[in-house]
Order: C-alpha cells, then sequence, then structure tokens
C-alpha cells in the first residue's frame, strides 16, 4: 500500500518598522497541491510610507528561519531567487510568493514580513494562517489524487 506523504505550507504573518501604521495578512484559505506544481501564498499589506521591503521567510520543522526572498517597493522589476518568485502589486498592496516545481522539503511555516524605511526592530508577530499541503504524484497502480490502491 502507498501512503502519500504530505507537505504541510503554513503562512504567517509578521510587520517590522518604526511605527504602527502598518499592517500584514492573509486571507487565503487552506488548499492542497500536487507535488512539482507551483504555490502560490497571497500577502495583503498596508503602510503609510513610500519606501518599504516585503519579505518572505520560512520556518521548517526545525526551528531555524530561513531568508527566501526580498522585493522592495522602488524595484521595477519583481525579484526572483531559484524557485522562488514574487508579484507585487502596489495598486493592491499585495505580494504573491510563488514557489515554482513544489518539493516536500519546502514543507515549513511561511513568514511574509513588512520592513519600512528604518527598522525599529519586529512590532508584533501574525497568527498561524492559512495551510497549503503538498503530496507526492500518484505512484503507479493507484488512483490519481488520492493516492490509495486501486
Amino acid at each position: 500500500m502507498v501512503l502519500p506523504r504530505l507537505l504541510k505550507l503554513v503562512m504567517v504573518s509578521v510587520w517590522l518598522g518604526s511605527s504602527f501604521a502598518q499592517n500584514v495578512t492573509q486571507a487565503q484559505p487552506a488548499m492542497w497541491v500536487q507535488e512539482k506544481e507551483a504555490v502560490s501564498l497571497l500577502c495583503s499589506y498596508d503602510t503609510s510610507t513610500v519606501s518599504y521591503d516585503l519579505l518572505w521567510y520560512k520556518q521548517p520543522s526545525s526551528g531555524e528561519m530561513d531568508f527566501l526572498i526580498l522585493q522592495n517597493s522602488y524595484s521595477q522589476q519583481n525579484a526572483t531567487k531559484g524557485r522562488y518568485s514574487v508579484n507585487l502589486q502596489k495598486a493592491s498592496k499585495s505580494i504573491q510568493l510563488v514557489i515554482s516545481a513544489s518539493q516536500l522539503g519546502d514543507s515549513a511555516v511561511y513568514f511574509c514580513a513588512l520592513r519600512e524605511g528604518t527598522v525599529g526592530g519586529l512590532l508584533e508577530g501574525g497568527a498561524q494562517k492559512p495551510r497549503v499541503c503538498l503530496r507526492q504524484p500518484p505512484a503507479v497502480g493507484t488512483k490519481a489524487g488520492n493516492g490509495h490502491p486501486r
């Protein structure tokens, strides 16, 4: 019997900066994604400044915090780093993290952070947000989608 291995991605928001005139949220519902598919995580923000950075981090179950990618508000192009890319929409004040060719090793808690021009430190943390679960493609001899033998 083939048991599918699940990959869970939990998104959490934090905001960094020198004032409380900012906010970072995720309202994205939980979703299931097949391994090797692209994963998109959405983060909405609000800030009163024009110069800011949006950062994405991931924290695997081992506990260390890994920086993934940074997008500057003044940059004309969206940032890309390996399998990670972002799509910044300043007009709607949102940023999307895209993880291409998802892997089981992507299992982690994901953090979206907003940092204004001068960093005053971590002001407040966010609560756990949507879960995104990935699973391996069905093995030969199983029904597509459920990972159970035929």
